[in-house]
């Protein structure tokens, strides 16, 4: 199977479920498409929920020691979250979210704009923080199948549905930060080989799935987490990892 193809697929369904989603966000009412943002808000939560329990995992256990891996992820997300902050990550994808909105949805008012870019960070997060994401990816271009893509593909189908229902075009546009990270990841799984021992990917799935409860958290309007800024945490946590199992 050729590399690659796996977020090829993925950005079609993106696209397709947030034309639908539009085409049917239009005849629904405010309090129904907030309704749908609730409902996957609740989704991501428990998505999230699934993934933040690797932290328990044997491999990541044997590793660095009982102790060692909530310290770990606490560790991953506070240096990432500093290092994500300093380069002002979040305003920066809101900001790409601005000018795309610019670019492609021209003059609008400021409730449109912002509902654009809204759509933009929040679909964009959700669609490339998961672990299917990394482990999909990394596989995808190790040349064992793009099966665990197909799958993320599915979900994320759907999801755009959902999304663009409430945000509109600006869930389309997170294609693009799809097959910049996919495609990313895709490559280094490529040039790299197999270099992601089980512990460490464990460190990164949980981190992974306290970022998507950022997500939900957002989406749910509890709190506007900035999850952008910690997204160097995913780098941070087999960073971490293999220097406790060196002085181990």
């Amino acid at each position: 199977m050729i590399p690659g193809i796996g977020t090829v697929v993925n950005v079609a369904t993106v696209l397709v479920g947030a034309t639908i989603g539009v085409l049917l966000g239009n005849r629904l009412p405010m309090r129904t498409r907030d309704l749908v943002t609730d409902a996957l808000g609740l989704v991501t939560l428990l998505i999230a929920g699934t993934s933040a329990i690797a932290v328990t995992s044997d491999d990541l256990s044997a590793e660095v020691g009982d102790s060692a891996p909530m310290l770990i992820v606490l560790g991953s997300l506070l240096l990432g979250g500093i290092a994500g902050s300093l380069l002002r990550l979040e305003s920066r994808v809101e900001g790409f979210g601005g000018w795309l909105q610019a670019r492609l949805a021209g003059a609008a008012d400021s409730a449109e704009r912002h509902r654009f870019i809204e759509g933009f960070v929040v679909s964009s997060l959700v669609f490339c923080t998961g672990p299917l994401t990394i482990l999909g990816s990394l596989n995808d271009g190790l040349g064992n199948g793009a099966d665990q893509l197909f799958l993320k593909a599915a979900l994320d189908g759907f999801a755009a549905i959902a999304f663009a229902a409430s945000f509109g075009w600006g869930v389309a546009a997170s294609a693009i930060t799809i097959v910049a990270i996919q495609g990313s990841l895709t490559l280094l799984g490529y040039a790299l080989g197999d270099v992601l021992p089980d512990a460490h990917l464990a460190a990164i799935t949980a981190t992974g799935g306290l970022l998507l409860v950022g997500v939900a958290l957002r989406l749910l309007r509890i709190r506007e987490i900035p999850v952008a800024d910690l997204l160097p945490a995913l780098v941070a946590a087999p960073l971490l990892v293999e220097i406790v199992s060196a002085v181990r």
